[in-house]
């Protein structure tokens, strides 16, 4: 009796509409069993996802989402009902939240229909690298209402509003495949056999467990690219892998090293740009007496001719390559996608 006059203790007026603590009441719980279905939906996708690779990741984040929305929405219309609010009364709310949309609000409803487009447009999709138009580069980590969360190499969160995805131009590294061709740019000196850094590029290139294949169409090339002031101007081109291709400033630098280390194998000269002064005479004197006039010492004739310093010959056991190891810590098992 006690607990059916509680129940029914009137708590407001809403028009013509008695809210009570019943209703009320009513109201939160089924609040609590959307929340509970929202979070046992999302184990499940979990536990379906675990165990399958990174195949099925956008997808099920797609699915995910839409799910949460769609238990969201139920639930508040459900916990509309049961307080005792005709649904023909929200048209009044609606007209409201119109006005508001109109005055400043649509920022808002843009980034939440942009968001929605993106997941069911599949042009950009979680566990894609993107470029943004500002340069910035990241992996896609969660698409959420208002802002995407692009994650750097460096580990730096931006969010970014969904509404410049769909309207700015974005740079998807992984949309088609994920295999993509990098240039890897060095020069050597002048007078050296084209032949030989070739042989030392192609093995670099080998080398780098990021290179796709080493015959076949897909092959590493080297280009002679440019004649330079200083040197012989020549580009590496090689197709990465999976592995590689979200991690492309340590990958580059992979290459670098194992460049470095197969051209001074051949003792290959990496040049850089200088000048060399000519002194005819020093106050009347030349050649042997300006020398002993400025108590200098002629140089030993080397017959080297070299226009730079040599790279270092390499060691029996050379030096680890850290940008490979920093590649693939990076691509090893990626965290399962977090939702709020």
């Amino acid at each position: 009796m006690l607990t059916t006059l509680f129940l029914g203790q009137e708590l407001f007026r809403f028009g013509q509409t008695v809210i009570t603590t019943g209703s009320v009441a009513a109201a939160l719980v089924a609040l609590l069993v959307t929340g509970v279905l929202i979070l046992a939906m999302r184990r499940s996708i979990r536990r379906y996802r675990r165990g399958r690779g990174q195949q099925y990741r956008s997808t099920l984040y797609t699915v995910q989402r839409i799910g949460t929305y769609t238990l969201l929405a139920l639930g508040f219309f459900v916990a509309i009902s049961l307080l005792g609010v005709p649904i023909s009364r929200l048209a009044v709310v609606a007209g409201a939240l119109g006005i508001g949309l109109g005055f400043g609000l649509q920022t808002i409803f843009s980034n939440f229909i942009s968001g929605l487009i993106l997941l069911f447009d599949k042009s950009l999709k979680v566990g894609d690298f993107v470029e943004l138009e500002s340069g910035v580069t990241g992996e896609v980590r969660d698409i959420k209402i208002r802002s995407t969360t692009i994650v750097t190499n460096d580990n730096i969160d931006i969010l970014v509003p969904n509404s410049e995805f769909v309207e700015g131009r974005v740079v998807n590294w992984t949309y088609r495949e994920v295999s993509r061709r990098m240039r890897i740019p060095f020069g050597v000196a002048y007078g050296t056999d084209k032949e030989v850094v070739k042989e030392a590029a192609l093995k670099a290139a080998g080398e780098v467990p990021f290179t796709l294949a080493l015959e076949g169409a897909r092959r590493p090339q080297v280009w002679l690219s440019e004649f330079g002031d200083s040197s012989l101007n020549f580009e590496l081109v090689v197709w990465l892998n999976a592995e590689a291709t979200k991690r492309p400033a340590a990958v580059k630098a992979a290459y670098n090293w194992a460049l470095h280390t197969a051209l001074a194998e051949r003792e290959l000269e990496i040049p850089f740009p200088q000048r060399d002064l000519n002194v005819r005479s020093f106050f009347g004197l030349a050649e042997d007496d300006a020398l002993e006039a400025l108590n200098l010492e002629r140089p030993e004739e080397t017959g080297t001719g070299t226009t730079g310093p040599p790279a270092s010959a390499a060691s029996e056991d050379p030096p680890a390559n850290d940008a490979i190891e920093d590649v693939r810590s990076e691509a090893g098992d990626l965290p399962a996608f977090e939702s709020e």
